[in-house]
């Protein structure tokens, strides 16, 4: 008798972040990171750090190797836990270059060569400087996802047609040798409030904004996080109300205060009624700094017991193997080639 899969069984989604920067910024975390960390609830969760699709540009190896540790130390930081979720770094787990080959078997020239982000980097940098790296690019996002047998992936526009070919080729491998993936759908996660650069609210927070006063990184000194926000641009007038046409920098700042402390809009606008700018700055320098120094704390912590890192990433790449080589094993199995010991196990 075939066993019934449990309603309650939870759907399995995955994400991952490049490592591209010595720091995550207050952006990344109030839009990204901590919608990771309530998803652990929800889902079977797994997280990635994509360090395989960071070298599909020019790169350096000693940055590649810094910032993937200081990537995957602030999100353990932030709440992802290496028990409730599968958490590891990509390169650890080979079976994810093994069946971004196979699929780039199976995937055309004339396909692959349509990914919009392909076509764009080639006519800003020229197709002389892109690798073949950055043109499988898709293949190998697409071996991340159906590894894991993923029912969701949470994608953003610019990632929506790359998804797309990932189900097309779970379709067209399922069809020419007998059903082996699940195929994905997307799924848009509950809406992140959106972080605006503080020196220029018209433009998203980002590492690499106009002024570095713009943005906060979240392993800087919790004195300059706050300093920050005192100096930010504010707007004409001194009502403070929540207005994104007349008044994006006070908007911008009611945005931080209420998704770092859970205060609605409407009740920080009760709140500093008939007060000036000055006074929601002051306070909001005060939450920031509540809230990156715990966090700065034990990111620097893991920082500096690289061995209880390495346990931890290694914790979750053998995790991340167990469905990772089920998978692939089925997969070599059924393009005909000979069967490993590695990949079958010993019988």
């Amino acid at each position: 008798m075939t066993s019934q899969i449990s309603p309650a069984t939870k759907k399995r989604i995955l994400s991952g972040a490049k490592p591209t920067a010595d720091s995550l910024h207050l952006g990344n975390y109030i839009g990204a990171v901590r919608n990771w960390v309530d998803m652990q609830a929800e889902y079977d969760a797994v997280f990635f750090i994509p360090d395989l699709h960071a070298i599909t540009v020019d790169f350096d190896p000693a940055e590649l190797a810094k910032r993937t540790r200081i990537v995957a130390a602030q999100y353990i930081a932030a709440g992802i836990d290496p028990d409730k979720s599968i958490f590891f770094v990509q390169s650890h787990v080979p079976e994810h270059a093994q069946l971004a080959w196979a699929l780039n078997c199976i995937t055309g020239f004339g396909e692959a060569s349509r990914m919009t982000q392909f076509k764009d980097k080639t006519q800003k940098f020229g197709a002389d400087a892109a690798t073949l790296g950055l043109f499988a690019y898709p293949t190998l996002m697409a071996a991340d996802i159906l590894l894991y047998q993923t029912d969701l992936v949470p994608v953003g526009e610019d990632q929506r047609q790359h998804l797309e070919l990932t189900r097309n080729l779970a379709q067209r491998f399922n069809t020419r040798f007998g059903h082996t993936f699940t195929v994905p759908e997307a799924t848009i996660v509950k809406e992140s409030a959106k972080i605006y650069d503080l020196q220029n609210p018209s433009a998203k927070m980002s590492k690499t904004g106009e002024s570095p006063n713009g943005a906060i990184q979240l392993l800087e000194d919790p004195k300059v996080a706050a300093k920050r926000i005192k100096s930010a641009v504010t707007d004409a007038g001194t009502d403070i109300r929540f207005d994104a046409e007349e008044k994006p920098g006070i908007s911008n700042l009611l945005t931080i205060y209420s998704s770092l402390t859970g205060k609605t809009i409407p009740e920080l606008e009760a709140e500093y009624q008939g007060k000036m700018y000055g006074h929601l700055k002051v306070d909001l320098a005060e939450v920031m700094v509540e809230f990156v120094t715990p966090l700065r704390n034990r990111t620097n912590e893991l920082m500096s017991d690289p061995a209880e890192l390495d346990r931890l990433l290694a914790h979750g790449a053998e995790r991340a193997r167990e469905i990772a080589s089920a998978t692939l094993a089925q997969v070599y199995e059924r393009m005909g080639f000979l069967p490993s010991l590695s990949l079958a196990g010993v019988r």
